[in-house]
């Protein structure tokens, strides 16, 4: 396994190399302080996977995504401090693979950079926990179906969307619009379909993330 260490904190980066050059399956092939150095390394070295602090000086989420267009083998695992529920699922969502947070035990650390570099995913418990407490579960999310094109909702679209975030039943939004059931049930399909979440949960996350809805709209909103 080819790894490139991301961060821009010397301390950080010495204290990965330490713990992975121990790693028999694991080769450093790079260390990089900011998005440029990681982009020139990926091309110079190659990785398959990367280790990435995205919220250090010098680096932003905007770089996973970037390097994915260029090589969508590449695996990222994602080591920060503590983040809000919202910004894990948007690195998530960005093409991270797994995410531990910096202050996990080394096993686990260690276990992250195996799972992932086997291509599977990692979650510490604590990123967990982060996203449950915010009534969200990491299954609901279809990773592999999220792309970098932008979305392109409908006007109609986004107004079901907002009633189900108010968390109104298909047969209450289609009596609101003056609808078939049959009608809101399509473009709730299709809206899911476009979001690449599988249920409920992912559209109202969605309509939070861009502000169609307060947080509070939902908090409360029975369940559907």
């Amino acid at each position: 396994m080819n790894v490139i260490i991301a961060d821009s904190n010397d301390l950080i980066r010495i204290g990965l190399r330490t713990i992975l050059e121990a790693e028999r399956d694991v080769t450093i092939v790079g260390e990089a302080t900011n998005n440029e150095e990681l982009l020139q390394q990926l091309k110079s070295f190659g990785a398959s996977t990367v280790l990435i602090d995205y919220t250090s000086l010098g680096f932003n989420i905007d770089i996973v995504p970037k390097v994915l267009q260029i090589n969508k083998k590449v695996r990222f695992l994602a080591i920060t401090p503590e983040q809000s529920a919202q910004t894990l699922v948007d690195a998530l969502r960005s093409g991270i693979t797994s995410y531990v947070k910096k202050d996990c035990e080394l096993s686990e650390i260690v276990n992250a950079v195996a799972e992932t570099g086997r291509g599977n995913k990692f979650f510490c418990g604590q990123i967990l926990e982060t996203i449950q407490k915010a009534n969200i579960d990491v299954n609901d999310l279809d990773f592999d179906s999220f792309t970098c094109e932008p979305v392109i909702l409908s006007e109609r679209e986004n107004e079901i969307i907002i009633l189900i975030a108010e968390g109104l039943t298909n047969e209450q939004i289609a009596e609101q619009l003056f609808l078939s059931k049959h009608t809101v049930n399509t473009h709730r399909k299709n809206i899911m379909a476009k979001l690449g979440v599988k249920n409920t949960a992912g559209i109202v996350m969605y309509a939070v993330k861009t502000n169609l809805v307060s947080p509070n709209k939902f908090l409360f909103a029975p369940s559907l």
